[in-house]
């Protein structure tokens, strides 16, 4: 025994070394939103996004071991049943990621429909990566273990933007108008609750809820804005109906404020112009002019590989993140990768920010900006060739937006 038991380590030291290496994978990420219709260009622009930041994780080995990641696009044309039949057309070809965020209301479908897969199917499970899609719900009523929200919810950007307002004793009368569905509801919801909060003093003075992607004509909304003597105009439409919207009022020659969510997505800049400059703020995550400029080189490569503007950031933080999962968890088991997200913690684009494991929404700053002539020096970068970007009035620092969560988290065992 004493001779054989030497071998026995000789041979099994042998055999560890001569073991393969575990097989690098390729993981597909398919991302089910708009690429057609009216939204369109939000969505191209997005995958765009997605397909760079996957380029450069897999040059850069960022999920390790030589595993690479792929987005691939699939178009649920904004709608809950075309993107529930993408997301049953994607799990038929295996795919085991999926990424959404045009339309909180799609995304409330594809949580249900993704917790049901999953329960049905132990050993195939899905995860959801959330970069846009932000009503509050989706990380407190409606929670899941299998969805994580990279974007700040709406809740989130009510605290900001409001907090900013609070200071303006310029404000006296806001006017509410949002898309009628999920995300429009709760803006509306959040404007008036953290006003009265902060300016008890000022008044509410209309708020509309309009068909989402149908209105070609805003005029009369800004008609019965101007009507009330609104001096601010709060809103969280996106999109086509975020351009309309402002191409309406600058026609009236409506004179409030705006106050955006969504002011830098594409087709609003053009809107725009010139003659809103000053007139238009938005809050967002991230904005190209920030203090130290992070994320120019971004910016830069994005404008000369597809002729487009880079403004959704949070595609690179779902890439870095994922890729940062699959390499601590050494697999790209869903399920280990998912532990792995929970409490992560990265230097993004725009920050130090953190996956909260209590409800899976990442905590992290957020910018107010206001759409202003380019100066080459605090203003480098324009948006859509307009001569105008967006200046950064105020970082806000994640402990000042954060929320409280009714999140109760159901897990999977780990094994």
């Amino acid at each position: 025994m004493k001779k054989i038991r030497p071998l026995l380590l000789t041979l099994s030291i042998a055999a560890a070394f001569s073991a393969p290496a575990a097989q690098a994978e390729h993981v597909k990420i398919a991302m089910i939103d708009t690429l057609s219709g009216a939204f369109a260009p939000i969505g191209q622009n997005q995958l765009h996004s997605f397909q760079m930041f996957t380029e450069m994780a897999n040059q850069q080995k960022w999920a390790g071991a030589g595993n690479t990641l792929e987005v691939v696009g699939f178009d649920g044309k904004g709608s809950p049943q075309e993107s529930l039949n993408q997301l049953k057309t994607v799990i038929d070809q295996g795919y085991r990621y999926i990424a959404q965020g045009n339309g909180s209301g799609v995304a409330l479908a594809l949580i249900d429909a993704v917790n049901k897969h999953n329960e049905r199917n132990p050993g195939k499970e899905i995860v959801f990566l959330n970069y846009s899609a932000i009503d509050p719900d989706l990380t407190n009523s409606k929670c899941s273990f299998w969805h994580f929200r990279f974007d700040a919810n709406s809740d989130m950007k009510m605290e900001a933007l409001t907090s900013y307002m609070a200071k303006d004793q310029s404000i006296k009368k806001v006017y509410i108008i949002g898309q009628n569905y999920a995300h429009g509801h709760q803006v509306t919801r959040a404007a008036k609750e953290y006003i009265k909060r902060k300016r008890p003093d000022v008044q509410i003075v209309g708020d509309d809820l309009h068909p989402i992607a149908t209105v070609k004509d805003f005029s009369p909304y800004i008609a019965k804005i101007k009507a009330s003597g609104a001096d601010t105009v709060i809103t969280g439409n996106w999109g086509a109906d975020l351009a309309l919207l402002v191409k309406a009022a600058k026609d009236a020659g409506l004179t409030a404020k705006f106050y955006t969510y969504y002011g830098g997505t594409s087709g609003v800049p053009t809107a725009m112009g010139g003659s809103t400059a000053g007139q238009v703020k938005q809050v967002a995550y991230w904005t190209p002019n920030n203090e130290t400029f992070s994320g120019k080189e971004i910016v830069d490569a994005f404008k000369k590989k597809y002729n487009d503007d880079f403004y959704v950031a949070d595609t690179y933080t779902v890439v870095q993140m994922l890729s940062k999962a699959i390499k601590d968890s050494n697999s790209t088991n869903p399920v280990k990768v998912a532990f792995a997200l929970e409490g992560m913690k990265v230097k993004a684009i725009n920050g130090e920010v953190e996956m909260r494991a209590t409800d899976h929404q990442l905590q992290q700053p957020l910018y107010i900006s206001t759409w202003t002539k380019v100066d080459g020096k605090k203003i480098k970068y324009d948006q859509e060739n307009t001569g105008y970007g967006w200046s950064n009035d105020q970082k806000i620092e994640p402990y000042v937006a954060t929320q409280p969560t009714s999140c109760q988290m159901k897990r999977p065992s780990r094994s």
